[in-house]
This record gives C-alpha cells, sequence and structure tokens, in this order.
C-alpha cells in the first residue's frame, strides 16, 4: 500500500482534511461507531475487490471542523491514468457508501460528492445503503441517481418473531418438509467448504444459462470472470468467522449452498447456488435460508440483506417469502464522458443478438 496522502481543502462544511487512503484503524474504530455499517463496508470487502480484481485502495477519510470524521470506502480501476474510475463500489459488489457514527449534515454530504467531482476519474460513483439515500442522495448534486433496490429482513424480537410473524406461510411449510427430508446441513466458518460452494455454482451455471438463453460458453467466461473461486477464497480467509457457508447435503452430494457474510449488527447474504435436481424436491434452498436467518438473529443481528432484485421479478417475490422488504438504495453517478450509457448499449445489443431473458 502506498504511504497516505493528506489533503487540506475548503468545502461547504468548513475546512476538511483528507486522509488517502483511509487508515485502516480509524475505518474500524468508525465502522464499530456506526451501527449501520455493513460487512461490505468494512476494510476486508475493499481487500477482496483490490485483491481479485483490477482495483487499487483510494478510500478517504474525512476530518470536518468540530471533530467529526467519516470513512468513504473507495476504490480506483487499475487501468490507464486515462481511463480511471472511482467507485463505492463497481457494479455488482453491492452496498459502500459512507461510514459515519452519526448522521452527516447536507453540507458534509455535498462536500464529500464536490470533492470526489474534482478527482480525475472518468467515472464517480457511490452506492448508497437504504438509510443514507435521504440526506446523500439530496446532496449529490450534478450526479445522476442510478435506481437499484436491495430487500431486507427485519430481525427485530429474534428469531421466533422472524418465523411466526414475517415468513410467510408457504416457506414455513417448505421448511418443515426440508426438515422431514433425506438433508443434512453443515455450516463452515473456515474456508473448509468452499470448493463444496463452487462446484454448485458451476452447476447452477448450466440452469441459469437455459434460462436466459445464454450459450453455457458464454455464461461460463461471463460468470466465473464476474466470481471467480478465488474471490470466495479471499472473502473466507479474510473475514474469518464473519463468513458461514452453509451447504446443504443429499445422499452426500452438495444440494444447495450459501454463503453468508456478517458485521456488527448486519448480516448479508452474499452468493448462493443448488443443483435444481436434488435441492428442489426437498426444499433444501428455504431450510438454508431458515438457518441463516436464526443464526443471524443469534448473533445479534438487526438485519438480514438479501441482496438485489428486480422490482416485480420472481426472484423479488421468492425474497419476499421470508419476509425480505424492499428498500431504495440508488446509486449516485458522475461520469466525464456517458460511459454507463455505452455500456448499456453494448449490453443490450449481446442481449438482443442471443434472445437473453432476464430473469
Amino acid at each position: 500500500m502506498n504511504a497516505p496522502a493528506e489533503l487540506l481543502v475548503d468545502t461547504a462544511a468548513g475546512p476538511a482534511h483528507i486522509t488517502t487512503p483511509a487508515p485502516r484503524d480509524i475505518w474500524w474504530e468508525l465502522a464499530g461507531e456506526d451501527p449501520g455499517t455493513h460487512p461490505s463496508q468494512t476494510p476486508p470487502w475493499l481487500d477482496c475487490l483490490c485483491a481479485t480484481g483490477p482495483y487499487r485502495d483510494t478510500s478517504r477519510l474525512y476530518e470536518f471542523e468540530g471533530g467529526r470524521r467519516l470513512v468513504l470506502p473507495l476504490v480506483g480501476s487499475s487501468r490507464p491514468r486515462i481511463l480511471d474510475t472511482e467507485e463505492s463500489w463497481p457494479a455488482r459488489w453491492g452496498i459502500g457508501g459512507p461510514v459515519c457514527p452519526a448522521e452527516a449534515s447536507p453540507a458534509e454530504a455535498r462536500a464529500v460528492f464536490a470533492d470526489l467531482a474534482g478527482l480525475r476519474a472518468l467515472r464517480v460513483g457511490v452506492r448508497l445503503r437504504p438509510a443514507d439515500r435521504d440526506v446523500w442522495a439530496d446532496s449529490a448534486l450534478g450526479y445522476r441517481l442510478e435506481p437499484h433496490m436491495t430487500q431486507m429482513v427485519d430481525l427485530d424480537g429474534g428469531f421466533d418473531a422472524v418465523w411466526q410473524g414475517r415468513f410467510r406461510r408457504h416457506v414455513r411449510r417448505e421448511v418443515r418438509h426440508a426438515e422431514r427430508s433425506d438433508v443434512d446441513v453443515e455450516v463452515d466458518r473456515t474456508g473448509r467448504l468452499v470448493g463444496a460452494f463452487y462446484r454448485l455454482y458451476c452447476t447452477s451455471m448450466v440452469r441459469w444459462a437455459e434460462q436466459q438463453h445464454e450459450p453455457l460458453a458464454l455464461a461460463r467466461r461471463r460468470r466465473t470472470r464476474e466470481f471467480p473461486v478465488r474471490r470466495l477464497e479471499e472473502v473466507a480467509a479474510r473475514f474469518g468467522e464473519r463468513c458461514a457457508i452453509w451447504v446443504a447435503w443429499r445422499a452426500g452430494e452438495p444440494a444447495a449452498a450459501c454463503v453468508v457474510l456478517r458485521h456488527a449488527g448486519h448480516a448479508k447474504l452474499w452468493r448462493s447456488a443448488m443443483d435444481r435436481e436434488l435441492a428442489h424436491p426437498v426444499h433444501a434452498v428455504p431450510l438454508l435460508y431458515r438457518l441463516a436467518i436464526e443464526d443471524a438473529c443469534a448473533a445479534g443481528c438487526r438485519t438480514f440483506d438479501m441482496g438485489e432484485s428486480a422490482p416485480g421479478s420472481s426472484l423479488a417475490a421468492f425474497k419476499a417469502g421470508f419476509g425480505a422488504r424492499s428498500f431504495s438504495s440508488p446509486r449516485c453517478l458522475k461520469e466525464r464522458v456517458p460511459l454507463s450509457a455505452a455500456e448499456h448499449r453494448l449490453r443490450a445489443a449481446v442481449k438482443r443478438l442471443i434472445r437473453f431473458q432476464d430473469p
């Protein structure tokens, strides 16, 4: 890691001292004081990006007059400088945004966005957590808001309250069916089951390709590039016991699996996969989710983040069965050239060519 650079700038909130990359001890301190910090806003998440993708640590610590401090997790791309981007986070890496023990003032939020707008990057992006949407989205002057939705289960009241009051009746019925079936469930917090999960992920690629009318070779290339096994290995190693790999076994074979990350009061369902022929008849996936949610409740978590879904999709409806509610979690974008529009047009053209069907 390069030596941190220190800047003193005048902002709408008064003079601010900026340190980049953000000192890890302060980042961890603020993450411990901010009850809204998600697993994807902690230093190990950034380390995993940099270890498995073309990124470098450009996180920023802002210190305002009066002692207010906040950290913005941020990575820059390791492309030629002329093509650089600065994002929190890049697409498919989930929620980023500021880590701040107390709600930032509108002036402080505007100051952060103004500072980012002054960077030489072609694109600046900040994916907000739902709780920060109002103050931060309203303060992103000159930025375009890209809509995203994340689904979360409220764990208030403990697992009994979640099971009885938030799980839908059909989900409870499926879970009971799974508990009577020949399914064995194992949870690993050491990384030992990375291989079992990734085998199921590779099996799932075939089903996803068929559902989306995507050539299998293209699907495998795209998905292994987006999520190589090394990425899961890095996350399991860096998060340690805060990364749980749940696997449902049937007749000695892995039938379904999911990966859940945890930080303080928040659990995040990061990835899941299954062998449909083995898992679906015995409802192995609902059983895994039930156990993972119960585990999060036992750990004192307040929310269980089930990730992003398209509004009105079958995936969104499936998650709603576990009590997941939808929250707006927009991405604030500012681009010197229309990179996102060009990328969208290219993806749309390829989808039309192969008659791709979104799930």
